[in-house]
């Protein structure tokens, strides 16, 4: 599975086999270029994952997870599952909220609830699945689910790990909502790889005010809660 991105991005890859210090995992960190004066603030939505070369062919853990629906946000923004888990969306504010998705893998509709109320979905099918709320335009999540049991989610400073990887051919995927997604084959060695280094290019990124789940323009031009 290849996700599509039509951000710009760049890459900068090394690798650098540690031995024992991997133990047969894989690890690095991401650095994310952005414009001039502005800093990065959201490494840790960035998704990492392993896809073997041929495809997974074992039989995949359910990894159910939650979104919470909380001021005005989806928290955490980000998630990254098992394709076939289940992420929850409990509403924790004192007003409704309407989740849904268009993506074209698996489209979702929770229709509006109330506080203390809680909705589901199963994501079926693997994808990049971006998630808006149709009451509070400026609500945005992504569940990233994958087809694979080799992924992670990088920490506050880019740092990510991906234990009790096998040895084998891979295709690694770097996936981030501003900077993008890229992909690269490695060649994983039974004593594990460490010290991946890749940069993701965000300078080009640019927010657009999306759509309600109708289609149409939010009634107060996606400015105002």
């Amino acid at each position: 599975m290849k996700l599509r991105s039509v951000l710009g991005f760049a890459l900068i890859v090394t690798v650098t086999p540690h031995g024992l210090r991997a133990q047969g995992g894989v690890a690095g960190q991401i650095a994310i270029q952005e414009r001039s004066g502005e800093k990065t603030e959201d490494l840790a939505n960035t998704v990492v994952y392993l896809e073997p070369v041929g495809g997974y062919k074992g039989k995949l853990p359910a990894t159910n997870t939650s979104i919470a629906l909380q001021a005005r946000q989806f928290a955490p923004r980000v998630r990254v599952i098992t394709d076939g888990s289940k992420v929850v969306f409990p509403n924790q504010d004192p007003f409704n909220h309407n989740a849904f998705s268009k993506a074209p893998q698996g489209p979702f509709d929770t229709e509006s609830y109330g506080k203390g109320k809680t909705r589901d979905n199963v994501f079926k099918a693997a994808g990049v699945y971006p998630i808006y709320c149709n009451v509070h335009p400026r609500m945005t999540a992504f569940v990233i689910a994958v087809h694979t049991p080799y992924f992670t989610q990088a920490g506050d400073d880019g740092r990510w790990a991906i234990e009790k990887v096998p040895a084998g051919k891979y295709t690694i995927h770097i996936w981030h909502d501003r900077g993008g997604e890229r992909t690269e084959d490695i060649v994983v060695p039974a004593t594990g790889l460490d010290g991946l280094k890749y940069e993701l290019d965000a300078r080009g990124y640019k927010y657009v005010q999306h759509k309600n789940k109708f289609g149409k323009d939010y009634a107060n031009g996606g400015d105002i809660y």
